[in-house]
């Protein structure tokens, strides 16, 4: 069942080439009839890899084998399916991917254990096997450089639109460009929470360099996002580096030579995160938390997704109700240092409640006002030290319903 696009989305960008990508899409009919459901990327030699996964106790087969490759530092290809999350299939899921990652390695000419795989959809059903590693030489055959748009609408399940991202930097005197792609709609909460998300590179990055920017990179992002507080068993974010353009050798800690380079990857995955967010199920406002004043920022950290958590909060907000009560509440339940006496919140920048009680000068009207609007702003103040954070999150309508009573039937 197709639902409404959500009135959050934002326009898919023009993709450029990524020198050494090759990708496509192909209809295996996993569980989708009309459209298509495998994705595929190859890469050349001595591309680099990282990766981060979800922290779900029940993970996925795929999860799963990606760590496992992950190891080597090194990719050829992708494969991703859409339907079928391949999680909770015991001895068959981890036969699914080790047939996947076999069909793909003798297309590529490369171990197995250089194929990297993904699979988003329903949970505890059989992955039809055949049916996947049928699809692949006819796909393999018909690779390009310029499939990212489909590539984009291929991997996604309940989202209501394609999600890409795009920024150039430098590395010495050479441009390379970062392009990404993700899928996110429900089941999205911290701890890596996107479901999937695939970036690539022509810059050439030690494995080691590249991970320890990935991981930086999605604490910034991904786990600051949630939509219901649900960590999906599926959660994967891939970096691959082709190193495909020239440009100075990147030493293998990294270091200064990739501050662009990090901004670059920062802003995609920030962009991605947001995206997942505005796609959340049944989403009609993006909300923003800034906590300040916190004993720490781990603590501004926890207590920003306390509030974005909520549902009393969320849904306060898809009523369009300044409801500063709640946000008192989800500060209070966080399990962090908070002092009543000292704690101040704002709504779309008007301070409502100041140092325990209303701010004497407050005025609702321009409250009211900014609440009928599609991006809300909160921001709490401790007062208690200098921890901070920002989280992001959506409202709590009745289409989550919709779309999570319906989701498979």
């Amino acid at each position: 069942m197709a639902h409404p696009v959500s009135p959050l989305a934002v326009p898919l960008p023009a993709f450029p080439p990524i020198p050494g990508v090759r990708l496509g899409t192909a209809r295996a009919e996993i569980r989708y009839v009309a459209r298509e459901d495998v994705t595929m990327m190859v890469f050349p030699p001595g591309t680099t890899v990282a990766g981060v996964f979800t922290r779900n106790r029940c993970p996925g087969a795929p999860v799963d084998w990606c760590r496992a490759a992950l190891k080597g530092g090194k990719a050829r290809a992708l494969v991703v399916t859409a339907g079928n999350s391949n999680v909770f299939t015991g001895r068959a899921g981890r036969e699914t991917c080790a047939a996947t990652a076999a069909a793909m390695a003798e297309l590529a000419g490369c171990k197995p254990r250089e194929v990297f795989l993904a699979s988003t959809g329903v949970i505890g059903q059989r992955l039809p096997t055949e049916k996947l590693v049928g699809a692949l030489p006819g796909l393999f055959a018909a690779l390009s450089d310029d499939a990212w748009e489909r590539a984009a609408r291929a991997i996604m399940t309940t989202d209501t639109f394609p999600k890409g991202a795009v920024r150039r930097a430098r590395i010495g005197d050479a441009e390379v460009t970062i392009a990404g792609i993700a899928k996110g709609s429900g089941m999205i909460a911290p701890d890596m929470a996107t479901m999937l998300c695939f970036l690539a590179t022509d810059a050439k990055v030690p494995a080691a360099a590249l991970q320890n920017l990935l991981a930086k990179g999605v604490d910034g992002s991904f786990n600051r996002t949630t939509v219901d507080s649900d960590t999906s068993t599926s959660d994967t974010v891939l970096v691959f580096a082709t190193g495909a353009t020239k440009h100075p050798r990147v030493p293998a800690e990294g270091g200064p030579m990739l501050r662009d380079f990090a901004r670059a990857l920062n802003e995609v995955l920030t962009d991605l995160a947001l995206q997942v967010v505005r796609d959340g199920e049944g989403a009609q406002k993006l909300i923003r938390i800034d906590v300040t004043g916190a004993v720490t920022h781990r603590s501004a950290h926890r207590i920003g997704l306390s509030i974005a958590n909520s549902p009393l909060v969320k849904t306060a907000i898809a009523g369009e109700d300044a409801n500063w009560g709640r946000i008192v509440m989800a500060v209070g339940k966080a399990g962090e240092p908070a002092d009543r006496d000292r704690l101040s919140v704002a709504v779309g920048g008007v301070w409502m409640a100041k140092d325990g009680e209303v701010a004497p000068d407050y005025d609702e009207t321009p409250v009211v006002a900014h609440m009928k609007g599609r991006e809300i702003h909160i921001e709490v103040d401790l007062g208690l030290g200098r921890g901070k954070a920002t989280v992001w999150t959506c409202d709590l309508t009745h289409g989550y319903i919709d779309i999570n009573g319906s989701y498979r039937s």
